[in-house]
């Protein structure tokens, strides 16, 4: 071969290559992978696929950018370990879209998460009539302040003062400080009107008849106890309910004197919900209201920044449209003045259309976007970046898309693969994988029995390889033959939530229901927020589990605690020992299994501690023992071997069985008892939700998208577990969108026809089998293609 066809040495590093890969579970995993080629991910949920795209690929890649920058810069940044990996080659700058839900911040909108509002605000400042200042005044997060006093400056030597003042405008709503909602507190659930205090008025928790919190009120002297609250004179009252904290003497004793409601905001209302006792909790539920602010009515902004317009829009106006209506507005202003900052507001609208997302409004609070929604609200950054030979990494980007939305979704991966890019994607939906170039199936199983690669090379070659992704590829479930038959029916009327159109619509019970449509057809209004109050409803969404290093299974669930139990009674020493956070944790890391080195700006080491040699617990506390095995062996099981161990023979703890039994139900037999929960995958934390939550005695239960993260093997498996809900007498209702659940359904509700205003309304209600044969919607016509109809 002559040197003029040899190809250049720049171009011979084609691919990235990993080697020896042993992050989590992973078993030294050794893969080449094609840059600028679209490779796909799979294999069951738990067998280590973001392990090694997320926590090694793309961690690595992420290390080594932030290495490029100054000491002093790197000491602002997170920190990263290097991962455990042999040899990582030929890796490029990478992008991680991942489904984080987006900072749930009351003041934080779809709007304030991309760059649209910002760009808004400038335009407005510059177009908006009346002209009220910079774009600080069209912010809802900007307060307006203004001072003014004497300074000291030194001039020549003296020191002279001067008068110097000073003023900000912003626009955030001085009532509700730019959140939108104003809290008030329901007065007829703090105490009943028609007692005195002294017949045990106050219905707060806490504040029993007699305690400390009951007396400072009867014994305070500022009104009479025996008078019934409702013939309190207003001086009375007012001291009750919002007197300022005032030193006095009660019985005898200096205390501080605090009106109800302050006090309330203070010892409750001041702490995040998800930390509270479950009686606090369900009491603050009840007593707070929120309302709309009265006098921003929910835009969170000032009037100035509301009175000001372009063309008799306000930005207020403006933020509540649907984004593709949006869009229509911005491409109609013509001026040249601002023509770039339009350009560029206009393309961003545009990306938000692209993607699906067209039905958002950018006041919508970013909170309340589903996990599939912030994922595609973070893709909008990256569609129109003239960046090449980057690594974008996704996780599952179909999740909480129908098949009709899917679609969509591979174009834009294969359009930002063309661009020159290498596409990385975690999926299971075999619409998905059919787009590959290139394939790494991960297992053969999950957890401990996973962590090696079973297949690497195209599509046609997985489904011809016989791995378990491989044979399950081209799996459709039929529709049923005979559906069963409701016991009752949940009524649903003038439904208006979000965007519903005055829903009237019975959701049958004693069966399995699913609810489709379209992402933005209304459903989770459907089914969150229009439940009639009273129905005993149990709700398993996909809000993430919060949990530390030191959560994991056993003490998520509950099962720890009679595990403890069982070990203190076997021993005769207190439960306390055998928890690793409390008296038994071992001193020299604290019960934390590791210990943590933190080396200023480089990345901290975190090293097994020697002391307990990562078992978390003291050396006594192993002494003990119950059924033969010391608490951190158990703690080392998984779910199957523990359930086998606490059935029979002298460590059987019936109390212990029954949770063990429900997480295996729920297809979580392999996860070991002590595993962090950092460590699940999002599929793994919403099958543990499911399985805490399926021993609430609630009749009805709601889940949004439990296929979410699971492998088509699985499903089938989450199937039986929903038939087997339902034979013991629940009622069931799914929102999904996977074709295999609704061809299992006894009675499917679908909405739409469209996303948004388009949106809203029931297409169709009866039974898979009617949709299948009229195909009269959009799920109909896919249902149909699916069961090969």
């Amino acid at each position: 071969m002559d040197d003029a066809t040899a190809p250049h040495a720049a171009d011979s590093h084609d691919l990235i290559r990993v080697h020896g890969a042993r992050e989590n579970n992973l078993k030294d995993v050794s893969v080449e992978l094609p840059k600028r080629r679209l490779t796909v991910f799979t294999g069951v949920s738990g067998s280590g696929k973001s392990s090694l795209v997320f926590d090694t690929i793309a961690a690595e890649s992420q290390r080594l950018i932030n290495e490029t920058y100054s000491a002093f810069v790197q000491g602002f940044m997170p920190t990263l370990a290097r991962p455990e990996v042999d040899v990582l080659d030929g890796l490029t700058t990478a992008i991680i879209v991942d489904q984080q839900r987006m900072g749930a911040d009351p003041r934080s909108t779809v709007g304030t998460a991309t760059d649209a509002n910002a760009m808004l605000r400038i335009l407005f400042s510059r177009l908006g009539k009346p002209h009220i200042g910079s774009p600080k005044a069209y912010s809802f997060n900007v307060a307006s302040i203004s001072g003014a006093g004497a300074v000291t400056v030194e001039r020549g030597g003296q020191q002279v003062k001067e008068r110097r003042s000073f003023s900000i405008t912003g626009g955030m709503c001085p009532r509700c400080e730019g959140r939108g909602t104003v809290t008030d507190l329901d007065l007829t659930q703090l105490f009943d009107d028609s007692l005195s205090l002294n017949e045990g008025a106050l219905t707060v928790p806490g504040y029993k008849t007699g305690g400390w919190n009951y007396r400072l009120y009867t014994e305070s002297g500022l009104y009479d106890p025996d008078k019934p609250i409702r013939k309190f004179t207003k001086r009375e009252l007012h001291d009750f309910l919002y007197k300022e904290p005032t030193r006095m003497k009660i019985a005898g004793i200096n205390m501080t004197y605090e009106g109800l409601i302050p006090r309330i905001q203070k010892s409750m209302l001041a702490k995040d919900k998800e930390g509270m006792q479950p009686h606090i909790r369900a009491f603050v539920e009840r007593a707070v209201t929120f309302t709309v602010c009265p006098e921003c009515e929910g835009t969170r902004l000032t009037a100035a920044a509301r009175s000001s317009k372009i063309d008799g829009v306000s930005i207020a106006d403006a933020c509540a449209m649907q984004i593709s209506d949006l869009a229509e507005w911005v491409r109609g202003l013509d001026q040249p003045t601002v023509a770039p900052l339009l350009a560029s507001l206009r393309h961003t609208l545009d990306s938000f259309v692209e993607i699906g997302l067209g039905y958002l409004s950018l006041d919508r609070p970013a909170g309340t976007l589903s996990g599939g929604e912030a994922q595609r609200v973070k893709m909008i950054r990256h569609l129109g970046s003239s960046l090449t030979d980057v690594t974008y990494v996704f996780d599952e980007p179909t999740i909480g898309l129908h098949p009709h939305d899917i679609q969509r979704m591979n174009e834009l991966l294969l359009r930002l693969r063309d661009k020159g890019n290498t596409v990385l994607v975690v999926e299971h939906k075999p619409e998905a994988i059919a787009i590959a170039d290139h394939v790494v199936d991960l297992g053969p199983g999950a957890g401990t029995a996973g962590g090696t690669v079973c297949f690497e090379g195209t599509v046609e070659g997985l489904r011809a390889s016989g791995t378990l992704t491989g044979r399950h590829l081209d799996d459709r479930a039929a529709v049923k033959d005979t559906v069963r038959k409701p016991t009752g029916a949940l009524e649903i009327r003038g439904a208006t939530t979000h965007n519903l159109r005055d829903v009237d619509v019975d959701i049958p019970l004693g069966v399995l229901c699913v609810v489709t449509g379209v992402a933005g057809s209304g459903k989770s209004s459907l089914v969150h927020g229009s439940m009639p109050s009273g129905a005993d409803v149990v709700s398993v969404d996909q809000t993430p589990i919060r949990g530390s290093r030191r959560s994991n299974p056993a003490t998520y669930t509950g099962l720890l605690e009679p595990i403890r139990k069982a070990f203190a009674k076997a021993n005769g020493v207190k439960p306390a020992l055998f928890s690793a956070n409390s008296e038994g944790a071992c001193p020299t890391c604290n019960g934390a299994g590791v210990v943590y080195t933190d080396l200023a700006m480089m990345a901290g080491v975190a090293t097994t501690c020697e002391e307990c040699e990562g078992k978390r617990f003291q050396a006594s506390v192993l002494e003990y023992t119950f059924g033969g095995r010391d608490i951190a062996e158990v703690l080392a099981m998984s779910v199957t071997e523990a359930e086998e161990f606490f059935a029979t023979g002298e460590a059987r703890t019936p109390s212990a069985h029954k949770i063990l039994e429900r997480m295996s139900d729920v297809g979580l037999g392999y996860l070991t008892l002590g595993q962090p929960l950092t460590t699940l995958s999002g599929g793994e934390r919403q099958r543990l939700k499911l399985a805490t939550h399926m021993a609430d005695k609630g009749g009805i239960y709601v889940l949004d998208e439990p296929t979410t993260g699971l492998h088509l093997a699985d499903v089938e498996q989450l199937l039986a577990l929903l038939d087997r809900l339902v034979d013991s007498g629940k009622s069931v209702i799914v929102v999904e969108h996977h074709q295999a659940v609704m061809a299992h359904a006894d009675w499917i509700v679908d909405l739409g026809p469209g996303a948004g205003h388009d949106g809203g309304r029931v297409v169709f209600e009866g039974t898979p089998a009617e949709l299948v044969k009229t195909r009269s919607t959009l799920t109909g016509e896919h249902l149909a293609e699916y069961v090969g109809a």
